[in-house]
Formats: C-alpha cells, sequence, structure tokens
C-alpha cells in the first residue's frame, strides 16, 4: 500500500494488527479519495466542492446504513464494513478541512490554524486510537498534539510546493514579527527574516510533538512501537530543516530509505522529551 500522498499516519505497516488493518485501509482510501477530489487533476473549484458534497452525502447514506452511490462504492464498501468502530463525526470533520483547502484562508493567528489542524490531521490520530480502545482525556489530547504537530511539520516541510499554488499556513502575526508579507513566503523568498521564521515555526511544531510524545511510550504493543516512529518521523523532517539552515522555502527535506536505521534507533531509545 503506497503512502506517499497521505503524510499523517501509516497504512496497514508490519506493525499493525492483522485485526485492525482493513478498518486502517478503509479510513485510509476515505482520506486519500477525498483529499484527491480536492487537489488533484484539472476540475474546476465548483466541480471540486460539488464532487466533495456529493462525497459527504455518501458517508451520510453509509452512516445510516444506506448503500452508496456506485461511484464510490469501493470506497464506502469497506469503510460501512467497519463503520461499528468508526465515529462519524471525525470523518465529517476531514472533509471539513478538505473543503476549507478549495479555498485556504490567511490564518488570523496560531489558534486559527491550529482549528484547522483540529479537522485536517487530529481526526486520524482519534480514530486509530478508537481502534485501539483508547478513549481516555489525556491520551485523546496527546494524540491531538502529535496529530497538529505532524500537520505543521508537514506544512514547514512544503513551502516549496505550497506557495506556487497560493497556500499560505502561516499565521499573519508570525509574518507581521519577521517583517514578512504573504507575497514573500508565497514566492518563496529566501532571506535571513524567512529563515527566522521558519525556525520559529518549527520551534512551536517541535514543542507541540514533544507534549504529545509520551503517547508513544505509554500506548502498549504494536500501537506504541508505531507511534514512536511516527513521532520520531516528524522530529527528523524538523531536524533535516535545521540542518538546511532553515531555507525549506527553497528546498524540501524529506526521509528516505537511508533514513530507516536512525529512526529505528531513536525509536528504540525514545524518551518523553526527544
Amino acid at each position: 500500500m503506497s503512502v506517499d500522498h497521505y503524510e499523517n499516519f501509516p497504512v496497514a505497516s508490519l506493525l499493525c494488527p492483522p485485526a485492525l488493518r482493513p478498518a486502517v485501509v478503509a479510513i485510509y482510501h476515505f482520506a486519500r479519495t477525498a483529499d484527491d477530489l480536492a487537489d488533484e487533476g484539472a476540475a474546476t473549484a465548483a466541480q471540486r466542492r460539488q464532487d466533495l458534497q456529493d462525497y459527504r452525502a455518501d458517508l451520510t447514506a453509509v452512516v445510516a446504513g444506506q448503500a452508496p452511490s456506485p461511484r464510490w462504492a469501493r470506497v464506502f464498501a469497506p469503510l460501512a464494513h467497519e463503520m461499528r468502530r468508526l465515529q462519524p463525526t471525525l470523518l465529517h470533520d476531514l472533509l471539513d478541512a478538505f473543503e476549507q483547502d478549495l479555498a485556504p484562508p490567511r490564518y488570523r493567528d496560531r489558534a486559527h490554524l491550529l482549528d484547522y489542524c483540529r479537522r485536517s490531521a487530529n481526526p486520524v490520530g482519534r480514530l486509530l486510537l478508537g481502534l485501539y480502545g483508547v478513549d481516555d482525556a489525556d491520551s485523546l489530547r496527546r494524540s491531538d498534539a502529535i496529530c497538529s504537530a505532524l500537520q505543521l511539520i508537514n506544512f514547514w516541510q512544503d513551502f516549496s510546493r505550497d506557495g506556487p499554488n497560493g497556500r499560505l499556513y502561516v499565521p499573519q502575526p508570525d509574518l507581521d514579527r519577521h517583517g514578512l508579507s504573504a507575497d514573500d513566503v508565497l514566492a518563496c523568498r529566501d532571506s535571513p527574516a524567512a529563515r527566522a521564521l521558519i525556525r520559529d515555526l518549527c520551534g512551536w511544531a517541535r514543542t507541540l510533538m514533544q507534549d504529545g510524545a509520551s503517547l508513544a511510550l505509554t500506548l502498549r504493543g504494536r500501537a506504541g512501537w508505531e507511534l514512536r516512529l511516527v513521532v520520531q518521523g516528524g522530529l527528523l523532517i524538523l531536524d533535516k530543516i535545521a540542518a538546511g539552515d532553515h531555507d525549506s522555502l527553497r528546498r524540501r527535506p524529506a526521509v528516505t530509505a537511508w533514513d530507516l536505521p536512525r529512526l529505528l534507533w531513536r525509536a528504540l531509545t525514545m524518551r518523553a522529551t526527544s
């Protein structure tokens, strides 16, 4: 199963218990297909919005125990089979975020951006925790911190991709504090001020990740080990941005197969603040 497009969680990895893999794959295909409707191809914004509305209608039908339309039956038939273990509101939250991506706003502050993360990323962690039977408030809070951090890290990694598409996820006060404009970031103009901005943004993401990281140490079994790798993968991206002197406006860092030994070592030696 390819996970190239959906960075926020691994799909049916070897660490995922076989009994949970069908549900994880169903969630992945649901999110991946919706993301493609919002992003891929040459459809107009109006057509993308209509497609997402039709997609949501199929979700509503499946939640009500009805058959989906033929168009996305390959997505919703497996999802319907797993629905008893899923929270429909979390799936709707994901669709809310994909719809917002059709006309992404300028973010007025960090809380505004985290509200987007609450719908675009946090539902994934909560859905997976639900499959593992974990639903206590502290675990959910730490999961939200990890997922929001992963989403932020993806933003700071993807300046060179988002800029040409007119997407800006930097909150306005952060731009103002460093004397930068939205156009500076969208045009990927490298400068000492831009690198200072990215350094601050990466520090915010790292603090958030460290706040949630202890969840990976308290989850038992395969779930804990898988989450350790997810956390360390996100932190490694931040380390690579720092190693490049925070020039991710020009160069996109990525985790590759060559990083696997380092990731495994970090997972084995992980502490809550690392």
